[in-house]
């Protein structure tokens, strides 16, 4: 699969999730959870027991229909293994232009974290492929609306702090995906095995993203009459 594929199969739902330190035997029954619902990209974290078993394992079931990478990656040595496992896409806490290059090399989809206006044009510069807004919660979403303005040519996903409740207003304010933790992966739902509440919330979420991406073009229709 080639790399503008995968971004657009990424962007898609809307949505990575992001599967921090799994139970190893329920892996599959909350990613498929997850898949049933509509997600199209899976971050395993790279601090996961056994995550590049994970990786590789979920790749080859999954094929091309879902996109699997790794997370919480800091450094460039670390996105080699990820990769080597089948990570498609490399998601980063920090910018790291080293890490960022060995994901070009290798065809995979960057994805850093960054803060700051400084920083979303740096990681664009170095390659990066979608900019990681993070934490989302201390930012909100103002600030990805004003960075936006400015900044508009450069894709960017808000993660950390993104709920329900305001997924539908990072989309307006200009976020092409945003990544999800602990608001789509509820842990007591996880512990309970309840799956079924799993893929009910992933659907309520890309609901509320693909909804508020029509209003947007209908605001732009409007707009350009």
């Amino acid at each position: 699969m080639k790399k503008y594929e995968m971004l657009s199969l990424l962007k898609k739902s809307g949505v990575v999730a992001v599967v921090r330190r799994p139970p190893y035997d329920k892996v599959v029954r909350i990613t498929d959870a997850l898949v049933a619902g509509g997600v199209t990209a899976l971050e395993i974290t790279v601090d996961s027991d056994r995550a590049f078993e994970m990786i590789e394992s979920l790749n080859e079931r999954y094929g091309h229909e879902v996109l699997v990478g790794a997370g919480t990656v800091l450094d460039a040595e670390t996105a080699v293994k990820a990769i080597e496992a089948g990570a498609k896409f490399i998601f980063s806490p920090i910018l790291d232009e080293e890490t960022i290059q060995t994901t070009i090399k290798h065809n995979v989809i960057s994805i850093p974290g960054v803060m700051t206006p400084t920083e979303v044009v740096k990681g664009h510069r170095y390659g990066a492929d979608l900019l990681k807004i993070f934490p989302g919660s201390s930012l909100g979403v103002n600030y990805i609306k004003e960075l936006s303005a400015p900044l508009g040519h450069i894709p960017m996903m808000p993660t950390g702090g993104v709920t329900l409740e305001n997924v539908a207003e990072f989309i307006r304010a200009g976020a092409v995906a945003v990544g999800l933790g602990s608001s789509l992966l509820d842990k007591k739902a996880m512990e309970e095995e309840r799956y079924d509440d799993i893929t009910k919330r992933a659907e309520q979420f890309i609901q509320a993203i693909h909804q508020a991406r029509e209003q947007g073009e209908i605001n732009r229709e409007n707009y350009k009459v």
